[in-house]
């Protein structure tokens, strides 16, 4: 089956996540699957293959393991109009929009046909998310990801239509309309999303919609506010902070901020309020600073200078601040990254924040792979997990004869995967999924608590796997309560 848009954030994810738990609990064998998916939020599979973390989260709900065949394209933006390529889970070349169709489109059709005959063979149901809208008559030529897979499994597909946003009739009548006869055919319903409001004020409106169009609306969501993974950097300008808690954490909103998944288990804790802040405003003096993953460290490093914001992490650490770098965060955090091969632009060399007494040398090679190691600094013997996608080895300097200006610690077993200094003011790691971990996390907090002179938290808690289980039950709960879903599982 396929779901798709009549926009971009019309729900798609959303409710393809939730058919994958919905049909994953009936006892079938269910995958996801999204032929060609742009966002910087990314996975590691087992065999260390980059797919969409949306679609990562889409495999947890259906109850079976993330694979490369569940999301055969990833592009990941770098900037200058530029994006990577991720073609089977592997990093295939960085292109332009124009060059990317012309050097990789039948390439591109050729994995998908091929993933989905293996997803085929193997799961009952293969549910499928298109991206944006179907009806961009000016792309629709070179789609790889909504009419055209569902043309190729002649899928019944439901419309997902936002009407939080308005003009959601004209939306759904609009891309009916510019669909062809073939693609409208399999249009079996449509579901209006993030209602607000008296659900009896609809009835004339869908009576007439479904008179005109002669298509069922299968469904009406109500709005609900549950914590869902956000697929772009787009989602956060609709992102607000909690409000006053007992700990305040900012996150750097760095041009080309990646993987901010990795801060939803944060955003969970009760406690804790998260701010992701423009370059450009006031840092205040919150309890931690995180500096997140980024695609282009070099760029990334050039705005927070540009913007002011590199004198105001390091006068905010002098006065005593806490600062945390993930991945791009955490080269950016040293005394230098060195770009011999011009992979992030023009730069060969570029200063870091000085923070950490490090050197990062960005690397052809890209280091993709999960990983379990065991957190020896300052926390004894907590079982990490986590995963690593990043181009760039970060090292001590290797002048021996130079005294480091403050003692470093290994956080992990493997030390290259991140370091603390002396006073635990300036913290750099590599692994994604770091708050994941509940102990660690709640260990992590308890600093900052302690800090304060408030009292620390529970750290026997589960891993937030478990938190998100909770989540994708509701999502599906939800789901299943307001739409029929038999016009698709009866074709």
């Amino acid at each position: 089956m396929m779901v798709v848009g009549t926009t971009s954030h019309a729900g798609k994810s959303f409710i393809t996540t939730a058919i994958c738990r919905i049909l994953a609990r009936r006892g079938w064998h269910v995958t996801p699957f999204k032929g060609q998916n742009m966002a910087l939020n990314a996975y590691v599979t087992t065999t260390g293959g980059e797919i969409g973390y949306a679609q990562a989260v889409q495999a947890w709900a259906a109850e079976t393991n993330p694979r490369v065949e569940m999301n055969p394209i990833l592009l990941k933006p770098q900037g200058n109009m530029t994006s990577q390529v991720i073609l089977g889970g592997k990093a295939a070349g960085i292109t332009t929009a124009t060059n990317y169709y012309k050097q990789y489109f039948e390439k591109g059709w050729d994995v998908i046909v091929q993933s989905l005959e293996r997803l085929a063979i193997e799961y009952d149901f293969v549910v499928c998310e298109g991206a944006g809208s179907p009806a961009e008559i000016n792309l629709k030529h070179r789609d790889l990801t909504n009419m055209r897979v569902a043309k190729y499994l002649n899928a019944p597909t439901l419309l997902v239509v936002d009407i939080d946003r308005g003009g959601a009739f004209a939306h759904v009548v609009g891309t009916l309309e510019l669909l062809d006869d073939s693609e409208r055919a399999l249009i079996k319903g449509v579901v209006i999303n993030k209602f607000r409001g008296q659900r009896s004020l609809l009835d004339s409106g869908i009576e007439w919609l479904e008179s005109y169009t002669g298509i069922p609306v299968l469904g009406v969501i109500p709005w609900q506010d549950i914590s869902f993974s956000s697929e772009d950097s787009l989602d956060l300008l609709e992102r607000h902070s909690k409000g006053q808690k007992d700990i305040n954490i900012t996150v750097l909103k760095l041009p080309h901020i990646a993987n901010f998944t990795d801060f939803e288990p944060l955003d969970a804790e009760k406690t804790v309020s998260i701010t992701y802040l423009d370059l450009q405003n006031n840092l205040g003096y919150p309890d931690a600073v995180i500096i997140p993953g980024s695609k282009t460290t070099i760029n990334d490093l050039i705005a927070l200078n540009k913007s002011g914001m590199a004198q105001k992490l390091q006068d905010y650490v002098a006065a005593g601040g806490i600062v945390l770098g993930i991945c791009g965060g955490f080269q950016m955090l040293g005394d230098m990254v060195f770009d011999p091969d011009q992979l992030e632009g023009n730069s060969v060399s570029y200063p870091g924040l000085k923070l950490l007494p490090i050197e990062t040398v960005i690397t052809p090679e890209k280091i993709v792979r999960q990983r379990q190691t065991c957190s020896v600094h300052p926390y004894l013997g907590f079982p990490i997990t986590g995963y690593e996608i990043h181009q760039g080895v970060s090292r001590l300097p290797k002048n021996k004869n130079q005294p480091l200006r403050t003692t470093i610690h290994a956080l992990f077993e493997d030390r290259s995967l991140g370091i603390v200094n002396d006073n635990q003011s300036v913290w750099g790691c590599y692994l994604h999924g770091i708050f994941d971990n509940g102990a660690w996390r709640r260990t992590w907090l308890n600093y900052l608590r302690n800090r304060r002179g408030l009292p620390s938290l529970p750290t026997g808690i589960p891993n937030y796997r478990e938190q998100r289980e909770v989540v994708l039950n509701q999502l599906a709960d939800l789901v299943e309560e307001y739409i029929d879903l038999t016009p698709l599982l009866n074709n």
